[in-house]
């Protein structure tokens, strides 16, 4: 008999393959991130290399010592702070930063009211008052935001009169080609007192909303929540300035020699790069606000009518409430815009970040990779916490699902 020897050999496995990991649909998604931030940092050191290697062949330094350099040597036509020709170039960038907060700030708040306003009025049922909205928001934005700002920086310059025959509102506000000359607050000793009672007042106004909306989810009573947050706002800052001993008073601007002296002057350039930039911003708003609006079917404004509700009444706490749901994003993005939007102030001359640090600073210094990385990094520092703001607003007004 014969014996027979069986060798068992293991069976071979298939080898390990990178066309393995692309025909697994997690491993490919892996590796094409993997190979585009690869190709990504490897751009972004190539450009570094690229800068370092121009810097070198120029004998330029990089650095940011030159904003501390003395002096800045030009003047700025808008300073909400001190400053003169002699302070250095960080100085002159803070003015700058300020001119283009106050803009964005002002215009904000002008384009919100204007905006809602011709939204409203978009949907209005009397004919001309529709009609002449529907005119002027798409006359408005469909021409050049640049083009606003020259046309309404013209008409400032070249219809108001000198200042000898300036325009009069009462005996304290004048309105010349030179600029508009209002009265200014004088702070004294105690005035803190009102920004407290201000603040005090605002707090019991937004406490007394909160409680009013408790009541009328429960009860369905309702609080005059807008008079008595009026009265706290108004009559708290009121009564504190009585019980102060007046601590404000009020520099009013007067005629010497060839101009106004005192007071506030806002210049035309402010004055109009503030107003072209509300209305262009505005006519964006209201076709949101419009759009909003519709978004809400119309079986609640007629629910709300049906129980007894008031227009005003409807629209303010039925309609706007699921309104600005929809409303609220393209808001953002439209604050952002103005706000992005005032760097156009360099064509009137208005002295704005970019005019003084990515502008005449830039020239003076030669240090353009320098000027333009921070001015672009303070424009992304200020749409991101416009944005934030913006964000958490729209949190607290969503429907929360259950």
């Amino acid at each position: 008999m014969t014996n027979t020897l069986i060798s068992s050999t293991p069976p071979t496995r298939p080898l390990f393959r990178i066309t393995n990991l692309w025909r697994e649909e997690k491993a490919r998604g892996v590796l094409i991130q993997v190979l585009v931030m690869a190709g990504f940092f490897a751009a972004i050191a190539w450009l570094i290399g690229n800068v370092m290697a121009n810097f070198a062949a120029l004998d330029k330094s990089f650095g940011f010592g030159f904003l501390w350099e003395l002096p800045a040597n030009y003047d700025i036509n808008q300073t909400l702070i001190d400053y003169n020709s002699q302070d250095t170039h960080a100085r002159a960038a803070l003015v700058g930063l300020i001119n283009t907060g106050l803009v964005a700030i002002l215009g904000i708040v002008i384009a919100t009211v204007l905006g809602f306003t011709l939204g409203a009025m978009r949907l209005s049922s009397n004919w001309l008052v529709a009609k002449f909205a529907y005119c002027f928001v798409e006359f408005t934005r469909n021409v050049p935001v640049l083009l606003h700002i020259l046309l309404w920086h013209g008409i400032i310059i070249h219809t108001l009169p000198h200042p000898r025959q300036a325009l009069g509102l009462g005996n304290s506000i004048f309105l010349s080609n030179r600029g508009f000359y209002i009265p200014r607050p004088v702070f004294e000793d105690g005035a803190w007192v009102l920004f407290a009672a201000l603040i005090v007042g605002i707090a019991i106004a937004v406490l007394v909303r909160r409680h009013a909306k408790t009541i009328r989810d429960t009860t369905g009573r309702s609080i005059p929540v807008f008079w008595i947050g009026a009265i706290a706002i108004i009559g708290l800052p009121a009564i504190a300035y009585v019980a102060a001993g007046t601590p404000v008073s009020f520099e009013l601007p007067a005629f010497r020699g060839f101009n106004y002296q005192g007071g506030l002057t806002l210049i035309p350039e402010l004055v109009a790069l503030t107003w072209a930039l509300s209305i262009y911003t505005a006519a964006f708003i209201a076709e949101n606000v419009r759009g909003g609006i519709l978004a809400v079917h119309k079986g609640q404004r007629e629910a709300a009518e049906s129980l007894g509700l008031r227009p005003n009444r409807v629209l303010t706490l039925v309609v706007l409430p699921q309104a600005l749901r929809v409303i609220i994003p393209p808001l953002t993005s439209q604050y952002l815009n103005l706000t992005k939007n005032s760097s156009l102030a360099i064509a009137i001359g208005y002295m704005d970040l970019v005019a003084t640090l990515g502008g005449i600073t830039l020239n003076q210094t030669g240090r353009e990779m320098e000027s333009m990385l921070l001015v672009m990094l303070i424009y992304l520092a200020i749409s991101l916490f416009i944005a934030s703001l913006m964000n958490w607003f729209n949190r607290s007004v969503r429907l929360i699902e259950r």
